[in-house]
Order: C-alpha cells, then sequence, then structure tokens
C-alpha cells in the first residue's frame, strides 16, 4: 500500500514538473499554455500536497507573473483560476500570493475597461479566496484600493432592474456582480473587520433600491446576506443602515413575501433569509423594534412560523427574531399576545426536541412576563391608542389566553427547578464520590481484619472496637435516603433515568429492605431489595418522578460493589470481600465461615437475631449460634 501512495505522489510530482516546463517553453502558443494550467488545477484539486509541491519547485511565482504579463485573456484567466484555486486548497499557498503587489493587479484588472467580464469574474475569484479567513488579506484589499472598486462595480454592473437571466450577456454580468456580493461579505465578515464594515455601509441605499424594485431569489439572496453581515455585531452600521430606511424596507419585502409564501414554498423560504437580516438589524438594538410594528411583523412572523414547508433551523430563526422584536418593544410584545403568539411559544417549547429553538421560545416568553402583568392588572390604564371596542374585544382575548399563560409560567417554573435540580446533582455527584472513596477505606480495613481472623488469630476486642467504629461512622455519613453506585457510569445511569421535566419534586417515604440468608446452601447471598416511595408530590407536574426499582436476582451477575443508603444503619453487599478473602484461603471450612462472617457482618442486629431464630434442624441450630456468637455485637 505504502509504495501505491509513494507511486502516486512521484508520478504527480514528474506531471507538475513537466507542466511547468511546458509553461515555460510555450509562450508563443497560448492555447498549450491554457491547457497546461487547466491541467495543473485539475491536479492540485485532486491532491493538497500538490500545491505545495507546486509551490515549492517555483511554479506558484510563475503562474502569478504570467497571468500579469501575457498578453492574452485566455492565459490570463486560466493562469487567475490555476491561483485560486491552489490557495483555495492549500493555507501555506494562500499567504504566499497574500501579497500587496497581487492585490494591485487584481485591482487593476478590475477596473480596467479592456478586461473582458470573465477575466475580471476570475479576478474577484482570486480575490474572495485571499481574503478569506484572513484578516490580513482584508487589511490588503482595504489597504490597496481594491475593496473601493468591488463596490463601484456592485453599483455599476447590474443596471436594470429587469433581470433576464436567459439573456448570455445578462447572465455574465450577473455572476460577476453575484461574485463581487461574496466578495464582498468576506471582506467584512470571517473573521469580522470593523473597517471595512464602515467602507461597504455606502452601499446600503443601493441595496435598498435593489430589494424594492426586484423581490426575486437572485437578487435577495445575496443582497441580503451582504447587509447582515455588514451590520452584524456593529451598532454604528445598524444605526446607519436604519436611518437610510433599511430596516422600513426590509419589512416591506417581508410583507410581501409572507403573503406570497401562501402560493409559493419558494416565497416562505425567501422570507426567512429576510427575517435573519431583519433579526441582525434589532439584535444589538431591540428599540429599534418600534419600527417592526408598524408593519406587524410579529403577526407575519407567527403566520409563517405555521408554514409546513420549515424546518427546525428555519423556525428556529423565526422564533429568534421574534425574541428580539419583543425584548424591549411593548407594542410588539401586544402584537403577539393579540396574534395567539403565546400558546405558539408553549408548544414549540413543549413539543421540539430542539434545543436552540426551546431556548429562543423561553426568551420569547420572558419577555412577555411585564407585559402580562400589566394587562392582568388593568387593561384599561395601558393605552395602545385604540378605541374602547377595539379594547374590549382585546379584554376577551387575554381571558381566553390566561390559561395559556399559566402554562407559560409552570413551564418557566420547571426550566427554574430544573436548572437549581441540576446544580443540587453535580454538588450530590461530588460528596458520592468522597463517600465512596471512604467507604473503600472502610472496606479494605474491614479486609485486613477479616483476613486476620482467617490465619487462625481470633478477634481481639480492639478489632471489636474498629469493627464498631467503622459501622459507626457509615451511619452517620449516609443517613439520607438516597442510592449511589461505586463507579461514575452506575451514578450516571440513574441521572439519566430522570425525566428533567418531571424534576421539580419533594419526596418523602420509606424503605423497606429483605435480606433472607439461606445457610444450607453454598450458594452466594440472594437479596431483594424494594424501594416504596409515598406520599410524593409535585407542585409543577402531574407526573412523579420515580427511581428504578433495583432487583438483585443473582450475586455472581452483579456488579462488584454496590452501595445503597438508607436512613436506618445502612446495608453493604458485597461480592469482592468474599472473593478477595478466599484467596488467602486453603480449605473449605475457613472459606464457608468467611462466606457467611462476610454476609453477616453486612446485616442489621435486627436481621442477625432473625436468623439466630430460623426454623432448622438441631445441628444447624447449633451451628448458627456457635457462627453468631463470632460476630461482633452493637453495644
Amino acid at each position: 500500500m505504502e509504495s501505491e501512495d509513494t507511486k502516486k505522489i512521484q508520478e504527480m510530482k514528474t506531471d507538475l514538473n513537466l507542466l511547468l516546463e511546458c509553461l515555460k517553453y510555450q509562450m508563443d502558443n497560448p492555447f498549450s499554455q491554457k491547457e497546461a494550467l487547466v491541467t495543473i488545477h485539475s491536479i492540485c484539486q485532486q491532491n493538497s500536497n500538490a500545491g505545495v509541491y507546486f509551490r515549492e519547485i517555483g511554479g506558484l511565482m510563475f503562474v502569478k507573473n504570467l497571468a500579469k504579463s501575457s498578453e492574452h485573456s485566455m492565459v490570463k484567466e486560466a493562469a487567475l483560476y490555476t491561483l485560486g484555486a491552489v490557495a483555495e486548497q492549500n493555507v501555506y499557498c494562500q499567504q504566499t500570493l497574500c501579497t500587496s503587489e497581487l492585490f494591485e493587479d487584481l485591482t487593476w484588472f478590475l477596473s480596467n475597461d479592456d478586461s473582458n467580464t470573465n477575466l475580471k469574474r476570475m479576478s474577484v475569484y482570486v480575490i474572495l479566496v485571499l481574503v478569506s479567513n484572513n484578516r490580513t488579506g482584508q487589511t490588503l484589499v482595504r489597504e490597496t484600493g481594491c475593496i473601493t472598486v468591488l463596490t463601484q462595480l456592485f453599483r455599476t454592473v447590474l443596471s436594470k432592474y429587469e433581470l433576464n437571466l436567459s439573456d448570455k450577456n445578462a447572465f455574465q454580468s450577473y455572476q460577476l456582480w453575484s461574485s463581487v456580493c461574496s466578495t464582498l461579505c468576506v471582506c467584512v465578515n470571517n473573521p469580522q473587520n470593523d473597517e471595512n464594515q464602515m467602507l461597504c455601509c455606502s452601499l446600503f441605499p443601493h441595496a435598498n433600491d435593489w430589494l424594492i424594485n426586484c423581490i426575486k431569489p437572485e437578487i435577495i439572496r445575496p443582497v441580503c446576506s451582504f447587509i447582515g453581515l455588514t451590520l452584524a455585531n456593529n451598532t454604528y452600521v445598524q444605526k446607519y443602515f436604519i436611518s437610510v430606511g433599511g430596516l422600513d424596507v426590509l419589512s416591506q419585502v417581508l410583507v410581501q413575501l409572507e403573503s406570497d409564501s401562501h402560493k409559493t414554498l419558494s416565497s416562505a423560504k425567501l422570507a426567512v433569509v429576510v427575517t435573519k437580516t431583519v433579526d441582525a438589524c434589532i439584535a444589538d438594538n431591540p428599540t429599534f423594534g418600534i419600527i417592526l410594528s408598524k408593519y406587524q411583523i410579529v403577526s407575519k412572523l407567527l403566520t409563517l412560523l405555521l408554514h409546513e414547508s420549515l424546518d427546525s433551523g428555519e423556525k428556529f430563526s423565526i422564533i429568534l427574531t421574534l425574541g428580539h422584536c419583543t425584548e424591549d418593544c411593548e407594542e410588539n410584545q401586544y402584537d403577539l399576545f393579540k396574534n395567539n403568539g403565546l400558546p405558539l411559544m408553549i408548544q414549540a417549547l413543549t413539543e421540539s426536541q430542539n434545543e436552540e429553538l426551546n431556548k429562543a421560545a423561553t426568551f420569547v416568553l420572558h419577555n412577555c412576563k411585564k407585559i402580562t402583568e400589566k394587562l392582568s392588572l388593568s387593561l384599561g390604564e395601558y393605552s395602545f391608542d385604540e378605541n374602547e371596542e377595539q379594547l374590549k374585544d382585546v379584554n376577551m382575548r387575554e381571558k381566553n389566553l390566561e390559561e395559556y399563560w399559566k402554562k407559560a409560567k409552570e413551564i418557566l417554573h420547571r426550566i427554574e427547578q430544573l436548572e437549581r435540580e441540576r446544580n443540587e446533582e453535580k454538588t450530590q455527584r461530588e460528596k458520592d464520590k468522597d463517600n465512596v472513596s471512604s467507604m473503600n477505606i472502610n472496606i479494605q480495613n474491614t479486609l485486613k481484619h477479616l483476613h486476620a481472623d482467617s490465619i487462625g488469630r481470633g478477634p481481639t476486642a480492639e478489632d471489636k472496637d474498629k469493627r464498631q467504629s467503622i459501622k459507626l461512622q457509615s451511619y452517620q455519613s449516609h443517613g439520607v435516603l438516597s442510592s449511589a453506585c461505586t463507579n461514575d457510569h452506575q451514578m450516571k445511569t440513574l441521572l439519566k433515568s430522570a425525566n428533567p421535566v418531571n424534576a421539580c419534586y419533594r419526596e418523602s417515604g420509606q424503605s423497606k429492605t429483605l435480606c433472607k440468608a439461606n445457610s444450607s446452601s453454598n450458594q452466594n447471598l440472594h437479596e431483594g431489595t424494594t424501594f416504596e416511595k409515598k406520599n410524593s408530590v409535585s407542585q409543577s407536574s402531574d407526573h412523579v418522578f420515580k427511581h428504578p426499582i433495583p432487583v438483585v436476582k443473582n450475586r455472581k451477575q452483579q456488579l462488584p460493589v454496590t452501595v445503597f443508603f438508607f436512613p436506618d444503619p445502612f446495608t453493604l453487599c458485597s461480592d469482592i470481600i468474599n472473593k478477595e478473602v478466599i484467596s488467602f484461603l486453603a480449605t473449605d471450612n475457613h472459606s464457608k465461615m468467611l462466606k457467611y462472617r462476610c454476609s453477616e457482618i453486612l446485616l442489621t442486629p435486627r436481621r442477625r437475631r432473625q436468623l439466630s431464630g430460623e426454623s432448622s434442624t438441631s445441628g444447624e441450630i447449633k451451628k448458627k449460634e456457635e457462627f453468631v456468637k463470632t460476630l461482633p455485637k452493637k453495644k
């Protein structure tokens, strides 16, 4: 396999060397040079390492000089196309080409009247590749004046608002204009560049004219992308865009597209694109949401939200825009109530599995809490310049929405409870880890004593005191009803079994532990543990959270150590102790005695008395009595 890869790499290098020689010795044959450049482009597209090698042998700089010096337009176009492809595939080639000299050459190609449309397109393509994800490129495109030429092309390439893409010349001009839009987008954002945003905001009036006069996807999408990225996270540019009527224009376009969305699917999709641009305008300036209320944008967005063709991502964009519309504008909050927006937000919050969409819906509900309090106190004290009949109608609507608002409060209460529960669970997990560590130390100490007993030394008074101390420490540290596992995986399994929405509860109850020991058998101890939960009440939900009921049928199939915490003295059942102690012993008698002792040590005194009083044969009773005497007694 390695030999094949090595062979391919060697072939690639040989091809690039031959093609570079062809370019050098075919200066009088533009067609051969064009074919060689196209082949180089193809090789570099298939293998990113090819561009690196082509740069190492000097091919990249030769092609750059060829694009500048050649007298043939087709060679210039092919050379620029190759440069763009190599830089796009490899960041090192991008850095090599990112020089002020090349930007000046590209600026000359764009501003020269003798350059055809295709040559200008290839020049724009190279600029886009050099600037994308490259702050150095963004700086050079501004300092060399290249961005100024791009803004001029944005204004002049398309001279007519009636776009006829069936015409070949018109289609080529549109392709150049679209490439200019894309290049301007990467100049201002990706990464964000405030200085370039300030330069490009001068195009907003021209962009508004296009939006008003040509509501077509071919125009709306690139223009909205340009506007959205130019004003993103820049409050000054956002204010300027609004001052030149940009938000009013977007609102009018959105109203028109929402109306058309009932007839065509493409209009609904396009309306979402405009919605995102509107959101970018008001995200950092929520007070400007008042402008949207003039066009009843909230009601339009709610209607658009019900469109069946939209996916969860598009619905998220709409709900997020609603959140920014209602964040600091009571008029928009009021429109949300009038148009049944509250039930829609609750439905989105309860039915959607998209976490981002749920957050956006919660954002809207939080925004509407203040206006709801005003309306609930006295609708007459809060005027929206409407006549009395409209206010009476609104009063009836608010009564119908009262039930929905109660549900919204309940959902918000659940979310807050969930956050608190998660913090408590995190704290509890940390405590459980500490408890398990202390339990492991206690187990090791008990194991040492059992090992000492098993080799012939009887338990001394000091040993008994230590065992009593171990048990008392365990009783004190685990007096709360909970269940814990000896590793993080088990703990996470129990936590995941809880429904987060129904996690807001307070529970009180009792637990019963049934342990039976069969001394006439050599099998391990069988236990049945039942959790009975009583008086469980949830104020925020009709559902009751219940822990899974652990039932152990076969100790050999159980995990090595399982720890349950009870309000009375805890019970710890561990097969690890048996296995490790038995490994120290050679006789069956000691093994049997240790199995029983390891099991009985973990029983409470009440269970010991029950065990010693079980009905059996006289021989078995005598053995049990002798066995019980060896156990540490509770003081």
